[in-house]
């Protein structure tokens, strides 16, 4: 049996959904001779531990425990009681790299970033260079200053990100074996927001955009102050995570964004509740003619991201109604990727590209990617 020993940081939605995935595979992982052996889980503000990290794990009824404690995102781990040790701040990174440390040069871990975090890519990057593995869910470390992200990367067998763009879908992995296999990419046109792939296509037909958005928000498409998703921003890291991918050497400040609304109705000048109540209201004339102008030319609007040579940017574009950007309803991503191989007919990745399962099931897939690198 190949034990992989597991350390996660970030209980939230796809945190807690991929400790229920490793609970809830563990015969199907048995039987491809594989145990996942959780050793410890942290939050922002503690770290819960195997009382011994080389012979131990933390138990399933705990780590279902970890996910009932932290549905209520204000709990704190420190309340649980079991086999295990607990630890605070300003202990809980130096614990992680102690724990590598003793780890990376026998058994190995796999560091999984589940968190939403700017701060953990001092802590990625230690571990990486003690040998040990990260999986990453969170963007943010991919998107930081380059240097940063330069010495992140620099052990490419030692990392997955595929969770960081298109959830569970095989972007990533895609775009590798093409720039592997010498086949360059030289544009990327994508649709990487369920939440304004949703919106633009109901948009599309017909509905005020208003409506759309407080529709979003109640299905749980959207962060509970829905600019943070239109703004553009979550977009505009995954297409700088993807522009990186393939050798540009750019800055998220580098990158054209086109926010859904004004300045004038930002965080800092109106609340989540008059956004909602009354000035959202005011950008329905506008998107309106946007797509009546759009379809009087058989096009279609949507929210994309564009890569081409040195030119990267996230906003809304017509798109033809018969191409697989313009046919895209709901929250499903499409990415089309065109290269020396696909000059005119792109490959197109299309598929769920947003949720907490969704997500958590990609990163996943990534752990178990590594198993060849532990004993």
């Amino acid at each position: 049996m190949k034990n992989i020993p597991v350390v996660l940081m970030g209980c939230g939605g796809v945190g807690r959904q991929l400790l229920q995935h490793i609970v809830t595979c563990r015969s199907l992982h048995a039987n491809q001779g594989i145990r996942l052996r959780v050793v410890g889980v942290c939050d922002s503000k503690s770290l819960v531990v195997a009382p011994d990290v080389f012979s131990m794990e933390l138990s399933d009824n705990l780590l279902l425990e970890v996910c009932r404690v932290k549905l209520d995102s204000s709990s704190s781990l420190l309340t649980l009681n079991g086999e295990c040790q607990v630890y605070s701040n300003p202990e809980l990174t130096k614990k992680i790299i102690d724990i590598a440390a003793l780890l990376g040069k026998s058994t190995g871990l796999a560091l999984v970033d589940c968190s939403a975090s700017s701060e953990t890519i001092g802590v990625l990057n230690r571990v990486v260079d003690i040998g040990c593995c990260a999986v990453l869910a969170n963007k943010k470390p991919l998107t930081c200053k380059m240097e940063d992200y330069d010495k992140l990367v620099s052990h490419p067998r030692f990392i997955r990100h595929e969770s960081t763009v298109g959830a569970g879908l095989p972007v990533i992995a895609t775009i590798n074996r093409l720039l592997s296999s010498g086949d360059p990419v030289h544009r990327i046109i994508g649709s990487l927001s369920g939440t304004l792939g949703y919106v633009m296509s109901e948009v599309e037909d017909g509905k005020p955009f208003s409506q759309v958005v407080k529709s979003a928000k109640s299905l749980g498409y959207t962060e509970p102050d829905p600019r943070d998703d239109l703004s553009g921003m979550d977009v505009a890291r995954k297409a700088l995570i993807l522009a990186r991918l393939l050798g540009q050497r750019l800055n998220l400040d580098s990158i054209k964004i086109e926010s859904l609304y004004p300045g004038e109705m930002g965080p800092g000048v109106m609340s989540v509740e008059e956004f909602l109540g009354g000035g959202v209201s005011l950008l329905d004339k506008d998107f309106q003619e946007r797509v009546h102008k759009a379809s009087s030319k058989g096009n279609v609007l949507r929210y994309v991201c564009v890569i081409e040579g040195s030119r990267c940017e996230v906003g809304i574009q017509e798109l033809p109604k018969d191409s697989a950007l313009g046919r895209l309803k709901g929250s499903d991503n499409v990415l089309e990727v065109y290269s020396r191989c696909y000059p005119e007919q792109p490959l197109v990745i299309q598929g769920a590209g947003a949720g907490n399962d969704t997500t958590a099931t990609g990163v996943l897939a990534d752990i178990l990617d590594l198993q060849d690198l532990f004993p």
